[in-house]
């Protein structure tokens, strides 16, 4: 079967990326024209055709930091759990040493749905972790549904140990966090959520505005159906997102940046690139 031309130039710079040594990848790989990706590992997938565009250590696991609270959505929403719920935040709801670390004080009472919105799009902390205590069977419950539903997508490297992602025993290779954007980007609740600009809740008396941590959201230029961002020390910064451009589907998953804005710039190359790709295919 002849593969088109697009396929064929997006698959051979994937082999460039990953190394490999045939004549086709070294000229590729050599070819000034490809993306100068900053990220430690990273995982590109052109949905609509089955084909893996770029991709570097695609294969290792490594700590996921927040693309965690993907899974914990996701295992939530599945559950059937009420959205409408109400769920106060306890004082033990912290898989973290720092106050600052959340803006949810114990005590404070929300929706699920609410806490849910939180942690998909602001990556709140005590969010995730309510929304996991707060599972049928609490919280070891809700880490082995984590897991399983972690086996049930084909996602063999993948573990987890806790709903935030603070935890760096949280781990999974970039080609599986692919499986679990894909798998969240079915459900219309995460689509909402994660891709949301800005959300506001009471706290007390008061109404506090939270903000999603993916600035790419509110650029008109992108069509965003899913994504989630992450961070601690030993993860780097993570990206990962499904958007849709050229009228194709495109999955990107960008693991350990350097720097604030290195993952958000490394999206836009990779972006940039394939677009570049098109533009020479249809000359």
């Amino acid at each position: 079967m002849h593969q088109r031309p697009l396929v064929r130039t997006l698959l051979l710079a994937a082999a460039a990326c990953a190394g490999l040594s045939s004549p086709a990848a070294q000229a590729a790989k050599s070819s000034p024209s490809m993306p100068a990706i900053r990220s430690s590992a990273f995982y590109v997938l052109d949905e609509t055709n089955s084909a893996v565009v770029l991709s570097r250590h695609s294969n290792v696991a490594r700590p996921i930091a927040s693309i965690t609270k993907l899974m914990t959505a996701l295992v939530v929403l599945e559950a059937g759990q009420s959205l409408d719920d109400k769920i106060k935040v306890r004082r033990e709801d912290k898989w973290f040493p720092s106050e600052a670390e959340s803006r949810l004080p114990a005590g404070t009472v929300l929706t699920r749905g609410d806490l849910m919105h939180l942690a998909l799009m602001s990556s709140e902390n005590r969010a995730a972790y309510a929304l996991c205590a707060n599972y049928e069977g609490g919280l070891p419950a809700c880490v082995q549904a984590m897991n399983s539903k972690a086996a049930a997508l084909g996602m063999k490297s993948a573990h987890f140990v806790e709903p935030t992602g603070l935890s760096s025993r949280n781990v999974a290779s970039s080609e599986d966090l692919a499986k679990l954007v894909m798998a969240a980007s079915e459900n219309p609740t995460i689509q909402q959520y994660s891709t949301d600009d800005s959300h506001i809740v009471p706290i007390g008396r008061e109404k506090y505005e939270f903000r999603n941590t993916n600035s790419l959201v509110r650029n008109p230029d992108w069509d965003i159906v899913v994504q989630k961002t992450g961070y601690i020390s030993e993860a780097g910064r993570c990206l990962v997102m499904k958007t849709v451009f050229d009228g194709r589907s495109i999955v990107i998953v960008l693991l350990d940046s350097v720097g604030k804005l290195t993952r958000v710039a490394d999206a836009k190359r990779i972006r940039k690139w394939m677009e570049a790709q098109v533009a020479k295919t249809s000359t």
